[in-house]
C-alpha cells in the first residue's frame, strides 16, 4: 500500500518532468494555437477530476446526512475557492499571456513569477491527489486503488503540457536548455509536497475527508476559471482551446469511470 501511495504521488510530477523535457527535443517556439490547445486540455482534465474524483466521492461519503449530504461538498468547495483567492493575492505571479504581474509587488524576475504561477495552481492538484490517497490509506470504501490511480494519471496527463508551457517559452528567450528544463521541473515539485502534507493532515482529521475532497475541487475550479479559461479563450484560436477542453474533460471522465 505504501508503494501504491508513493507511486501515486510521483506520477503527476513525472508528467511535469516529461513535459519540461520537451525543451531537449523541440527546436521551435511553441505556437499560440498549441499553447491554447494544451491549456484547454489541462482545464478539461481539472474540471472532470473535480467532479468525478472529488465532489461526487465527497457527497457519497456524506450519505448518512440524508438530504443534507451535499453540505460537506458545498462548504469544502467554498473554502477551497477562498483559499486560492488568498494565495492569488499574497503570492506574486505572472500569467504567460500577461505583461503585468499579479499579487503583491516584488523584485522577482519574470521567469520566477511564471514558475510561481504554475506552482500556485499545482498546489490544489497536489492536494487533490493527497486527499484521495489519504482516504485510501484510511480504508475508506468509497476510494479504490484504481480510482486513486486514475486521478494521478489524469493530473499527470495535464501536467505534461504544463511542463512544456514553462520550459519551451523560456528556451525561446535564449535560456539554456538545461536551465529551462530545471524551471519546468521546479514548477512541478510543489505537487508531491502538497500531496504529502495533505496526507499527513488528513491522518489527524479523518472525519473531515469529505470537506477536504471538495476543498481540493474548489481550489482546482478556481484555477480553471481564473486562469486557464481566460488564457485558452484570449485572442484568436479560442475554438481550439474549447475543443481541447472537451477532449481533456472526456479523457479524465473516462479514466475515472473505467479505473474507479
Amino acid at each position: 500500500m505504501i508503494f501504491d501511495v508513493f507511486k501515486g504521488l510521483m506520477i503527476p510530477f513525472a508528467g511535469t518532468t516529461l513535459g519540461a523535457a520537451c525543451v531537449f527535443f523541440m527546436k521551435k517556439k511553441m505556437s499560440l494555437s498549441v499553447q491554447k490547445a494544451l491549456t484547454g486540455f489541462a482545464a478539461g482534465v481539472m474540471v472532470a477530476a473535480s467532479i468525478w474524483s472529488l465532489i461526487i466521492p465527497a457527497m457519497n461519503q456524506a450519505e448518512h446526512m440524508g438530504k443534507l449530504a451535499f453540505m460537506p461538498a458545498v462548504i469544502g468547495f467554498w473554502i477551497g475557492i477562498f483559499f486560492l483567492l488568498v494565495l492569488d493575492h499574497i503570492i506574486p505571479h505572472l500569467h504567460l499571456s500577461s505583461e503585468k504581474a499579479e499579487g503583491p509587488k516584488s523584485q522577482f524576475q519574470r521567469t520566477t513569477m511564471l514558475v510561481l504561477t504554475v506552482a500556485l495552481h499545482n498546489i490544489p492538484e497536489g492536494m487533490a491527489v493527497g486527499v484521495v490517497y489519504a482516504g485510501l490509506l484510511a480504508g475508506n470504501m468509497q476510494i479504490t486503488v484504481m480510482g486513486a490511480l486514475a486521478l494521478s494519471l489524469g493530473i499527470a496527463i495535464q501536467n505534461f503540457p504544463e511542463g512544456a508551457i514553462i520550459s519551451m517559452p523560456l528556451r525561446a528567450t535564449g535560456m539554456k536548455k538545461s536551465k529551462a528544463f530545471g524551471y519546468g521541473l521546479l514548477s512541478g515539485i510543489v505537487e508531491p509536497i502538497a500531496a504529502l502534507l495533505t496526507i499527513l493532515a488528513t491522518s489527524f482529521i479523518e472525519p473531515a475527508l469529505p470537506y477536504l475532497l471538495s476543498f481540493a475541487a474548489g481550489s482546482m475550479i478556481y484555477v480553471v476559471v481564473e486562469e486557464l479559461v481566460p488564457e485558452m479563450a484570449e485572442g484568436e484560436h479560442s475554438n481550439i482551446g474549447t475543443i481541447f477542453f472537451a477532449v481533456g474533460f472526456t479523457v479524465m471522465m473516462s479514466l475515472d469511470v473505467a479505473l474507479g
